[in-house]
C-alpha cells in the first residue's frame, strides 16, 4: 500500500456512485463524494451507512468506470486503490475538474521556475537546453501550457531536481496564496 499513499492526491469535491454485486446476484448503487483522486485510487466519502463490497466499481460524474478495492476504511470514509493499476494520464484528468487541472499546471509552473531560478538559468536559456521556443517556458511556468512528461524529465535533469519535486513537490509561497 505504500506506492497507494505516496501517489499524488488531487483535492476533490464531487459526487460519484459506487457500484458493487450485493453477492445474491443484484447490483447496489451508492451515491459518494470523490473527496480525492490519484493515479492510485481514491478517497471517498459514502453518503449512506450501507457497507460497501471489498471489490467495487467507482463511477465518475463523466460516466468514467475504475474497477476498486477498498484499501482501508473509517467509518463512511473509504480509501480505495484501482485494481487495474495506474490510471493513465487522460483517466487522470477526466478525473480532476478544469480548476483542479489548472491549479496543478500553476504549481508544477511556478516549481519548475523556482528550480531554474535557483540554478541560475534564464527562460531563454532553460528553452535552448530543452529545445522550445523561450515562449513556451514563459506560459508553461504560469500555468498556460501543459509540459510534456518527457520534457520534465529532462528539465528535472538539467536543474538537478526530482521529477516528483517538480510535479508533486510542495508549492511555492504565491501559488499557496493563489
Amino acid at each position: 500500500m505504500s506506492e497507494h499513499r505516496a501517489a499524488v492526491r488531487h483535492h476533490t469535491l464531487r459526487t460519484g456512485i459506487v457500484e458493487f454485486d450485493n453477492g445474491a446476484g443484484s447490483i447496489i448503487s451508492v451515491p459518494c463524494t470523490i473527496r480525492d483522486v490519484s493515479g492510485t485510487g481514491a478517497r471517498l466519502q459514502l453518503n449512506s451507512s450501507l457497507r460497501v463490497a471489498e471489490q467495487f466499481t467507482l463511477i465518475f460524474q463523466n460516466g468514467l468506470r475504475k474497477a476498486c478495492k477498498v484499501a482501508w476504511r473509517k467509518g463512511r470514509l473509504i480509501g480505495s486503490a484501482f485494481t487495474d493499476g495506474y490510471a493513465s494520464a487522460d483517466e487522470q484528468a477526466v478525473m480532476m475538474t478544469a480548476g483542479e487541472q489548472s491549479r496543478h499546471r500553476q504549481a508544477i509552473g511556478a516549481r519548475v521556475r523556482a528550480a531554474r531560478e535557483m540554478r541560475g538559468y534564464t527562460e531563454a536559456q532553460l528553452a535552448e537546453r530543452i529545445g522550445v521556443a523561450p515562449s513556451f517556458v514563459s506560459q508553461a511556468e504560469q500555468g498556460e501550457a501543459d509540459i510534456p512528461l518527457y520534457q520534465l524529465m529532462h528539465i528535472a535533469d538539467l536543474l538537478m531536481v526530482s521529477l516528483d519535486g517538480l510535479v508533486a513537490g510542495p508549492a511555492p509561497e504565491e501559488v499557496d496564496a493563489a
